[in-house]
């Protein structure tokens, strides 16, 4: 299971961090993946970690201001926002799955397992 958390209403150029907890399986042995949705949009990804290196991949529109990273001890990921604008309004998901190989770490229909979103608001 995965358990996002961490949303919530922040102005603009606040900051939030994510935590994607995941149980009955070990986060550091997966990919694992952030993705969002806005209201009316498709779903978009916004971070990813490849499990067979480790890479941290971000998507063009969060690059500079989102930090993923991950607690093995802790079984947990997380998605440190900074900088937020408007336009990063979105129900965010955590995804993960065992075997993907880099090119189909963004395309979430290739994952295999999806927590709950957690909405996080940016008013301007």
């Amino acid at each position: 299971q995965l358990q996002a958390s961490g949303g919530g209403l922040v102005q603009t150029g606040g900051s939030l961090r994510l935590s994607c907890s995941a149980s009955g399986f070990i986060a550091g042995d997966f990919a694992i993946g952030w993705f969002r949705q806005a209201p009316g949009k498709e779903r978009e990804g916004v971070s990813c970690i490849s499990f067979r290196t480790g890479t941290i991949y971000y998507a063009d529109a969060v690059k500079g201001r989102f930090t993923m990273s991950r607690d093995n001890t802790k079984n947990t990921v997380y998605l440190q926002m900074n900088s937020l604008k408007p336009e990063d309004t979105a129900v965010y998901y955590c995804a993960a799955d065992p075997a993907l190989i880099t090119s189909s770490l963004f395309k979430g229909e290739h994952y295999d397992y999806w927590g709950r979103g957690t909405l996080v608001t940016v008013s301007s």
